[in-house]
């Protein structure tokens, strides 16, 4: 039998609220309960999504989560300033034996061709990524960064005359400030399958989150010797949408581009939890007030 466009409409109108049932559901099964964790973030950590418009009225508002690792590039050396987030990286902790515990099928080869496709042939895995605030993690990246700075501007001294010399110790420079200012202090230190396991392992939930996370396998290799490492991806959640009630007092500071001065505060902060399906949401934003002139 054809169906009429009035059962079409019925059928649509029901779908419709078949997935916002279920969508329904799964915010109140995740919000369930006390939290699983619940973190003080700043806008060094929660940043506005590409394409935000800071001169007219939204619809909708969604931050982005900004997390980063410590990366170690082929041969061993360190990525100064670390990944910038959304995009992942490969963290220098997620070696061979992390990735064989996270369920990928890792096994020797002695030919880097061949090791390659059966190594990055395998799908993505999600698994649980442990993200560690303001700890020795980013105080890593800091060193890092202050070392690179003090090696540069020793390079500058001992060229004087050179510009190019001059012009990498001020980039160095502006690298270490924005560390120290700027940059997200919520760095990606585990991962594994288990909650209970990570969650006794790293037990301060005001410190730690545990959220869910697309981890792949890859195959590094120099001079004739490979290795497998993993490439973690991007977050399940990579955005947490800012209730609407929250959004007189956050819309402001967000189209108030000049950031305010190292230690007066940042435009704002606000309290992240993470619920039972390890899916994030906003709870609280604080403005700091503006001095007065």
């Amino acid at each position: 039998m054809t169906p009429t466009p009035r059962t079409t409409l019925l059928a649509g109108g029901a779908l419709i609220l078949l997935v916002n049932a279920v969508a329904l559901v799964g915010v109140a099964l995740n919000r369930s309960g006390e939290p699983e964790s619940r973190l003080r973030l700043s806008e060094r950590e929660l940043g506005l999504p590409w394409g935000w418009s800071r001169g007219k009225e939204n619809s909708g508002l969604a931050l982005g989560l900004t997390w980063r690792l410590n990366e170690t590039h082929a041969g061993g050396e360190h990525f100064v300033g670390g990944a910038y987030g959304y995009s992942g990286g490969t963290p220098e902790w997620l070696d061979e034996a992390r990735m064989r515990a996270l369920g990928f099928d890792i096994a020797p080869t002695m030919e880097v061709l061949e090791g390659r496709r059966r190594v990055e042939r395998q799908q993505r895995r999600e698994v649980l990524l442990v993200l560690e605030l303001a700890g020795p993690a980013w105080h890593k990246a800091v060193q890092r960064a202050r070392e690179n700075a003090a090696r540069h501007e020793a390079a500058a001294l001992a060229n004087a005359d050179s510009k190019e010399f001059a012009d990498k110790a001020k980039r160095a420079r502006e690298l270490l400030k924005a560390e120290e200012e700027s940059n997200s202090r919520l760095f990606a230190i585990d991962a594994g399958l288990d909650l209970a396991a990570l969650r006794a392992k790293y037990p301060d939930r005001g410190r730690f989150l545990i959220l869910k996370a697309n981890v792949r396998p890859r195959l590094d290799s120099r001079e004739r010797k490979s290795w497998v490492t993993g490439y973690v991806s991007e977050l399940a959640v990579p955005t947490v949408n800012v209730p609407h009630a929250l959004r007189p007092g956050l819309e402001p500071a967000l189209r108030d581009t000049a950031r305010t001065p190292v230690g007066t505060g940042r435009r704002f902060e606000a309290t992240l939890a993470v619920g039972q399906r390890l899916e994030p949401w906003i709870e609280a934003v604080a403005v700091p007030a503006k001095p007065a002139r």
